[in-house]
């Protein structure tokens, strides 16, 4: 019978970097704190749209709320300075913790992928004994039209970014379900809804769901992913659900 998981259902667009950014860029302007009428006032956001961000940039260690209820920089910037550490080496410490952190919350290996220079790249990679990567069986910079990171990536190009990208890595059928024919798949990908997680329903590996969301920070294409056995597929919504929520402050790690 063939696999048909609850797909993920959309959610609220994702906080925007450019605006957290704004909203630590106002609250590191005032060292004695700020309250959030001023961070509104300041940052010119609607109160609906900084609550969310203020949760977020506390949550993730940026700002903090003090007795009195002002905003101070939290500890997570201060870290950058820290000695003997290069800016760099603390990022990708912290970038590889949150995804070691997210692998063990939602029980998945997790994956960050970029398109660089043309190319598919998977950069990062959390694994465990009880969340194994997927095999990677065909490289995955000849698979874009198949996997959840290929096709999430492939959505943050255009028309002709995409077409190149095809010219040199054709549509191969890796199992029965994977799509072969560039009219369905630039169709699939125009219609994706951005607050929507791409999946990878065992289009390019037999055994495996995926499913993956845009990471944008800055004019970078990007994108987090997740891969599961098909006998856990019944936990992809709940599991793409976990990686929308990370993408925010992962991509706002990734601007700092």
């Amino acid at each position: 019978m063939p696999l048909k998981p609850e797909p993920p259902q959309p959610r609220q667009p994702q906080h925007s970097v450019q605006h957290a950014l704004r909203v630590l860029e106002s609250v590191s302007r005032h060292s004695d704190g700020v309250t959030d009428t001023q961070l509104t006032r300041e940052t010119r956001l609607t109160p609906a749209e900084l609550r969310p961000l203020l949760l977020m940039l506390r949550r993730e260690g940026y700002v903090e709320q003090v007795a009195d209820g002002t905003y101070v920089t939290g500890e997570a910037p201060d870290l950058v300075g820290a000695p003997g550490t290069t800016r760099r080496e603390l990022v990708e410490l912290r970038l590889q913790q949150t995804l070691d952190q997210l692998r063990d919350s939602v029980g998945a290996a997790i994956y960050l992928g970029r398109y660089v220079d043309g190319e598919i790249k998977v950069t990062r990679v959390a694994e465990g004994p009880l969340t194994p990567k997927v095999n990677e069986w065909v490289d995955f910079r000849s698979s874009a039209h198949a996997s959840a990171v290929g096709k999430c990536l492939l959505t943050q190009l255009d028309q002709n970014g995409r077409r190149d990208h095809l010219s040199r890595h054709r549509t191969a059928r890796l199992t029965s379900r994977t799509i072969t024919s560039e009219r369905v798949l630039f169709s699939k990908l125009d219609s994706q809804p951005p607050t929507v997680p791409v999946l990878d329903l065992q289009e390019y590996a037999l055994g495996t769901v995926c499913a993956a969301v845009p990471l944008t920070a800055g004019a970078a294409v990007g994108c987090l992913a997740l891969s599961l056995p098909v006998e856990h597929a019944h936990r992809l919504r709940e599991a793409a659900d976990a990686l929308n929520r990370r993408a925010t402050p992962m991509a706002l790690s990734l601007s700092l």
